[in-house]
């Protein structure tokens, strides 16, 4: 079945849209850092028509989770009744035994997801505890990376849920590159988490979009260019070399070459400089 609606609300301030198949993480502080996070994300998971799965380290905590969410879903009995969302726990479901059975946790999600596009659903949200500080982090971490991998590209959202306090540095490290996109929440306070390639990647997307600005403005020559000629030209003016803008476009650094020179000779520039301050000279 294909999927529909490839964006999805997550419910949590700093992401926003989604695509199918993220992979999302929560560091939290408090228990109500955790309660109220996830409940914001369930909630706008069943406003969407998805089929949700809330699991917590402990079933002690289920009323609490429960009682979180109906602050946001007032008709939650409703949709718990209907099976729409579930509330579980890894001390309920006892399963420390096979923690790390990577096979046995994608045939689940995978099941679930099956059931729930049969009654019409549009996919899967799940949240589940993450464990750390247990002294099996490496073998969490591997399992984590077959996991978040088998489902890529499914109509599943997945949030992982680790307690910032016993939490080592080198596992936040961790986290942070596995999911991807991660949030700190800190009694109310949130924080966003990027690596240093997702900065690097949000830096040449905003200074592109400052380069197609700049360009949207009249300049001489413009209406010569060609579409693709407008592109290699945008980023030329952050000062991309042809090797970066090869890679950006997904095409060989010499039909790069090649459509810097055509750009040069329609702008009569003598030189890539003499190009960008034609672009830069019409305000």
């Amino acid at each position: 079945m294909p999927m529909s609606h490839a964006l999805r609300a997550s419910g949590i301030p700093l992401f926003e849209a989604v695509p199918w198949g993220t992979s999302l993480a929560l560091f939290y502080e408090t228990e109500q850092d955790l309660t109220d996070t996830c409940a914001g994300y369930f909630a706008a998971g069943l406003q969407a028509q998805e089929m949700c799965v809330w699991v917590l380290p402990e079933s002690a905590m289920i009323e609490a989770a429960r009682h979180a969410l109906q602050d946001a879903v007032p008709d939650l009995a409703r949709h718990e009744a209907a099976g729409r969302i579930e509330f579980l726990s890894h001390d309920g479901m006892a399963v420390r035994s096979a923690a790390f059975d990577a096979a046995r946790v994608i045939e689940r999600w995978h099941h679930r997801l099956k059931c729930g596009r049969e009654r019409g659903y549009e996919g899967l949200r799940v949240s589940a505890y993450g464990w750390s500080a247990t002294g099996e982090w490496q073998e969490y971490y591997a399992f984590q990376q077959e996991l978040i991998a088998a489902l890529s590209g499914q109509p599943i959202l997945s949030l992982g849920n680790y307690d910032l306090g016993a939490s080592r540095a080198v596992e936040v490290l961790d986290v942070v590159r596995l999911h991807h996109l991660t949030v700190a929440r800190r009694r109310g306070d949130w924080q966003f988490m990027e690596t240093p390639e997702l900065k690097q990647a949000n830096a040449r997307i905003q200074r592109l979009n400052d380069a197609l600005a700049i360009m949207s403005a009249p300049f001489p020559g413009q209406e010569l260019l060609t579409e693709r000629e407008r592109g290699v030209l945008a980023q030329m003016v952050t000062g991309a070399s042809s090797k970066e803008i090869a890679r950006e476009l997904g095409v060989s650094p010499r039909t790069v070459d090649f459509h810097r020179a055509n750009i040069l000779q329609k702008l009569g520039a003598r030189n890539t400089a003499d190009a960008i301050r034609t672009v830069l000279s019409t305000e």
